[in-house]
């Protein structure tokens, strides 16, 4: 219904040494005439405003049109790689996320320091042999002219009416937006990024602590129409029953988890690090949804998110749903959007108009966490939880997918 007039319900300091397990290997390093030249180190004032630069909005007016904005994106890159011991492989998937942290909790932390940053925002990866790394980052500022311009009372998730919606039928399935969502095999969602990536939730393969059991051989799910009667066409039966679809799985090459989740698990800081990015074996040949800067929630067509997930109490479902923002700190955006877990991992979308390219455009904006209870002041407060992609976030994630910071800086 969208475009034809009629609503629609989406519109450098190294810092301290990492003491390792085995060789350190440098990688990505910047060439000292180069930073002369075109870096910076990011000194506090300029964390700062990076960590604000998701604020700044544009004031509507009669004839506005949701836009996406431009963002300065920073530049990170690895710096030291070194090698880890094998995991375990001995946690028990989570299919959702509970924190008592909420809004007013966040918004009240201390800014992190520089060198917190470059330690949240270094990295493990973990491969489809077992083995595993750890990489530290460095953080830049582009200055020429190459830059941008400018306890829980309920764990159903559910907020009164329920408002999600079971996507039926190969003709929305595999067709995008819907098509960009897939199964994981530990329970969650994920959301096709790129050719072969795909962003979903940290917890979702690591419970902070450990990668859970299913991590080593992870799978993706993408669902195709179930065949009958072994016949090799489209299902043309006139029946009025859904046609039935089932996975095709293809496994992960390799995982990258920010050490902020590690570290941080589900406490103060561990939400706002709670994604990952999955490399895939082999392409997987589908249109993909680009992922995008968050803008602030005043600037989001109506106010509005949507995600589309694979809710466990609606097993074999694609179910989509939108509601509105009701709060945000830099890293975080509360809704009520209805969920179940096995929706964790989510990519939570809009639809703006790109100026650049003179149309409209959905970009993934954050990654669906889980659930907070939040007792405000003998009040009790229910939320569900998105990550936000920050500018910092935007540019961790991009090179995880196209390994050149310089492809990168389109927020």
């Amino acid at each position: 219904r969208e475009g034809r007039g009629v609503p629609a319900p989406e519109g450098g300091s190294n810092g301290g040494r990492l003491a390792s397990h085995g060789t350190g290997v440098r990688t990505g390093q910047i060439r000292p005439g180069m930073a002369r030249s075109a870096f910076r180190m990011v000194g506090l004032p300029a964390l700062l405003f990076l960590l604000w630069a998701v604020e700044g909005a544009i004031p509507p007016s009669p004839h506005w049109k949701p836009t996406w904005p431009s963002f300065k994106v920073p530049v990170i890159v690895p710096q030291l790689t070194v090698n880890l011991d094998k995991p375990q492989f001995d946690a028990e998937a989570k299919l959702e996320v509970v924190s008592p942290c909420g809004p007013s909790c966040h918004k009240h932390s201390p800014l992190p320091t520089y060198e917190e940053v470059k330690d949240y925002l270094s990295y493990e990866t973990l491969y489809s042999n077992g083995s595993r790394t750890e990489t530290e980052v460095g953080i830049y500022i582009v200055t020429s002219g190459t830059g941008a311009q400018s306890r829980s009372r309920t764990k159903r998730q559910i907020y009164g009416y329920d408002t999600r919606f079971s996507i039926f039928g190969k003709d929305f399935l595999l067709n995008y937006p819907f098509s960009t969502s897939v199964k994981l095999s530990t329970g969650c969602t994920g959301t096709l990024v790129a050719e072969k990536h795909v962003l979903t939730a940290a917890h979702c393969i690591h419970d902070g602590k450990s990668y859970v059991k299913g991590a080593k051989k992870l799978r993706v799910g993408f669902l195709r129409p179930k065949l009958k009667d072994g016949s090799k066409g489209a299902n043309i039966s006139s029946s009025p029953e859904p046609e039935r679809m089932k996975f095709q799985w293809i496994r992960v090459k390799r995982t990258h988890v920010p050490k902020g989740w590690i570290k941080g698990n589900a406490n103060d800081i561990g939400m706002d690090y709670d994604y990952a990015l999955l490399e895939l074996k082999k392409p997987h040949k589908r249109k993909f949804m680009k992922i995008g800067v968050s803008p602030s929630a005043r600037q989001l067509p109506g106010g509005r998110i949507h995600f589309s997930g694979y809710d466990n109490d609606r097993p074999g479902n694609l179910v989509y749903r939108f509601c509105d923002v009701r709060d945000e700190t830099f890293d975080l955006l509360y809704q009520q959007c209805d969920a179940q877990p096995g929706a964790s991992g989510s990519g939570v979308y809009v639809r703006m108009w790109k100026r650049q390219n003179h149309r409209w455009e959905r970009k993934i904006i954050g990654i669906f966490s889980g659930h907070q209870w939040v007792d405000n002041n003998g009040s009790p407060q229910d939320f569900n939880v998105a990550v936000r992609i920050t500018p910092l976030k935007y540019a961790q994630i991009c090179y995880w997918i196209k390994g050149n910071y310089m492809d990168c800086r389109d927020g």
